[in-house]
């Protein structure tokens, strides 16, 4: 299966820089709305026949102008929300409290899943919510996937399950709003990571994770 991983729109808390993971969240800025609408031209070469999004509003917000386009349904799932941040969901990013939330999210990716989140959930709950929806996808035998989801969910799953992926590499990049990380594989076969925002990801055992521009031929 071939699985395109979409971080939504803007939010007025991105603006913020505040951690806001709770349901159902806000909606998105008028730039938000334009990165939504732009998804169908962006993926325009990618053959989905499956659309995920999160309990999130963002995420369906985001998804409704590429459902629409490809005359698809929105699947809303909450296993493929965003990673909660219990008690320090509204901090800012930028605090040392804030800088908690990502170090603890590349903990449970680099194995460390028994860690929980301050007054919320641990790796091995994130990690068990988000595989069950990409099983779910998998099962369906569609051959192209797109789920709207969120940066940390996809930064943390996508180093704890791709091959040729690492937490300093997904650590190292975070996600734009409609950053697109695409992967191949399937649940039981075990994932590769194809693409992250548009770099390639070298293939595993070819040096590591690295990333080109794809327009890049040096």
């Amino acid at each position: 299966m071939r699985l395109l991983l979409i971080r939504h729109g803007q939010t007025p808390s991105n603006v913020g820089f505040l951690l806001d993971t709770a349901v159902p969240g806000p909606g998105l800025t008028a730039l938000g709305e334009q990165q939504a609408a732009a998804l169908p031209e962006a993926l325009a070469d990618e053959d989905i026949e499956a659309l995920y999004a999160s309990t999130l509003v963002r995420t369906q917000l985001t998804a409704a102008p590429l459902a629409a386009a490809r005359g698809l349904d929105v699947l809303v799932r909450d296993g493929i929300r965003e990673l909660t941040a219990g008690d320090l969901e509204m901090l800012p990013g930028d605090t040392e409290q804030g800088a908690l939330y990502m170090k603890t999210v590349f903990a449970w990716a680099a194995g460390d899943t028994e860690l929980r989140m301050p007054g919320g959930e641990s790796g091995a709950e994130a990690l068990a919510r988000y595989d069950a929806v990409v099983a779910e996808a998998a099962r369906s035998g569609a051959a192209t996937v797109a789920m709207v989801s969120h940066g940390a969910a996809i930064r943390m799953w996508t180093a704890a399950r791709a091959d040729n992926v690492d937490v300093p590499f997904a650590a190292a990049r975070p996600l734009d709003n409609t950053g697109v990380v695409i992967l191949e594989g399937s649940p039981t076969d075990g994932w590769k990571a194809l693409s992250w925002a548009g770099a390639v990801v070298a293939p595993s055992g070819e040096g590591g994770p690295a990333g080109r521009p794809l327009d890049d031929t040096a």
